[in-house]
């Protein structure tokens, strides 16, 4: 949710990116997000070994009012093979290369929150720890205006709950459109456009209001498939050094017009999430990356 809440996202993506920020793997390399993503410049290396340490702001789930914070340090792995690839902003495996068109099999995923950071959802069930996998489509668009990029994504995944033994959640579609620049005064930057949508399940997940969680201000609901919301990302990343890079990444999660924006649990039409970190490489690899 290139993922889901891919903080980005996500991309659990969208982190990607389901949900709110695109990050989460083994050692939370989505969290890092880059403008190039998986075709590295010939300079990268092969692999690098470090830490990160970043400050997300998550909206606790498209349509709330409410947000959810997190600061985290963690070591942190890229791996640039020419099959498997943890990158900043993405990790999976390459099923398949032609031309401008690439897939891959991969993982993103988002931060949950209890009831009690949540006034609007009070003595409901939590929204667990979510995370995505399945295949994504990539497609090389060609140049685009500035001496950047186009760039057309559609990650397809089965969405699970981390915090109750990876029970499923239903399905992930997000469709994106990125502009990517390599370098704007020393700044890598990735803007994107693009929708979430999900089965029944996903959208249960968030909005649906059993009859023993209703109240007077919160009536019962069940949610419908569908357009969970829009979206819209700014991520940029800037080298200091060899040793030292920071990053930030934002986005905008839209309701309007969504499969349950008359669901109680929406309260807000327009939400943000957005975080910045600083990543600290302590080894890395003499050879190029291979793409």
């Amino acid at each position: 949710m290139q993922g889901m809440p891919k903080p980005a996202p996500h991309r659990l993506h969208r982190g990607r990116r389901f949900g709110g920020v695109t990050l989460l793997s083994a050692s939370l390399v989505i969290l890092l997000p880059s403008a190039h993503a998986d075709k590295p410049a010939p300079t990268e290396p092969l692999w690098e070994i470090g830490a990160v340490g970043v400050a997300v702001s998550q909206q606790a789930w498209p349509g709330a009012a409410e947000e959810v914070q997190r600061v985290l340090a963690l070591p942190y792995v890229l791996y640039r093979g020419p099959l498997l690839r943890i990158d900043r902003g993405s990790a999976g495996l390459r099923a398949l290369r032609r031309g401008n068109f690439e897939l891959d099999i991969g993982v993103a995923g988002a931060f949950g929150s209890a009831s009690k950071e949540t006034q609007e959802r009070q003595g409901m069930p939590r929204l667990g720890t979510l995370v995505e996998f399945g295949p994504r489509g990539i497609w090389e668009l060609g140049s685009a205006p500035g001496g950047g990029r186009w760039r057309a994504e559609l990650p397809l995944r089965g969405v699970f709950d981390l915090d109750d033994r990876l029970a499923s959640r239903g399905w992930a579609l997000e469709p994106e459109l990125q502009y990517r620049h390599d370098g704007i005064a020393g700044w890598r930057l990735n803007a994107s456009a693009g929708a979430l949508l999900g089965d029944r399940r996903l959208n249960g997940t968030f909005y649906d209001v059993g009859t023993a969680y209703a109240t007077t201000s919160r009536a019962a609901y069940e949610a419908r498939g569908g357009l969970i919301s829009w979206r819209l990302g700014l991520t940029a990343s800037h080298r200091l050094s060899p040793e030292w890079r920071v990053f930030g990444f934002g986005r905008i999660d839209l309701v309007s017009g969504a499969a349950n924006a008359d669901s109680p649990l929406v309260t807000r039409q327009t939400g943000f999430t957005g975080g910045v970190g600083l990543q600290w490489t302590w080894m890395q690899s003499s050879q190029p990356a291979s793409d």
